[in-house]
């Protein structure tokens, strides 16, 4: 057996401090090599703010972050997401703490949109900000989408950028029940969300093609949304329309 003090004397640790100290180094290495590939990314060159949140502010950034996306801010939704992803596999971010703060940004975001749409009614579109992603003619189109297809239409919009504050807004605008409209979007974010995560966690060090494939799928998510929504209208409009 190795005396740990003729160990100190010779200038070497014991074998248990010396794997202890290689295990840290391996994992500052770990997580320098996958942090600095996604930072290598177009998106990660793209979105230097949110590597700033979550490197300096860690999970309260990762959640403002998000929070912000899902208000409105010009902030691919997926960016945190993978983003918290690979930080959890190069073990900077603890996975069972990080995907429920995604959980929760994305969520909070979505319910202070319906809120802010739920008080203030039709009142909204006259704010500045409203009116960049929700004019008065996309509300009317939306709100007669929503009455006929609530249910579908906010499921869609969870998966879709550039729909998710538009829809969100206007279902409060229209006043849909918050327990069905939080049901049916929390339902969206739990696949949606773990999905991306996991991606990125798996597959941290191929962090391109995470994005690639995160983008791919809410196109055909997306695209097979509104086809079905589609068949489903034509079926409804020629079950009303009077036989010859």
């Amino acid at each position: 057996m190795r005396d740990p003090e003729l160990g100190r004397r010779s200038g070497t640790r014991p074998d248990g401090e010396e794997g202890s100290r290689r295990t840290d180094d391996r994992t500052r290495q770990s997580e320098y090599t996958l942090v600095n590939k996604f930072r290598s990314t177009d998106c990660g060159q793209r979105c230097d703010l949110v590597e700033t949140f979550i490197e300096h502010l860690r999970y309260a950034g990762l959640f403002l972050v998000l929070l912000a996306a899902g208000l409105g801010a010009p902030i691919p939704e997926e960016v945190p997401i993978v983003a918290a992803g690979v930080l959890s596999r190069a073990e900077a971010l603890r996975w069972w703490a990080a995907l429920p703060v995604c959980l929760a940004g994305v969520l909070s975001g979505d319910a202070i949109l319906y809120w802010v749409g739920y008080h203030w009614g039709e009142r909204v579109l006259n704010w500045r900000l409203v009116r960049l992603v929700l004019s008065p003619a996309r509300e009317a189109q939306l709100t007669s989408a929503l009455r006929n297809h609530g249910v579908k239409i906010v499921f869609t919009a969870r998966h879709v950028m550039g729909l998710r504050t538009a829809i969100f807004l206007t279902a409060g605008i229209v006043r849909v029940p918050f327990w069905k409209f939080f049901t049916i979007d929390a339902g969206a974010a739990l696949l949606g969300v773990p999905f991306s995560f996991g991606l990125a966690f798996v597959f941290a060090d191929q962090v391109e093609r995470v994005f690639a494939d995160v983008h791919r799928i809410e196109r055909w998510l997306g695209l097979l949304a509104v086809v079905g929504i589609a068949v489903g209208v034509t079926i409804a409009v020629r079950r009303r329309s009077p036989r010859p």
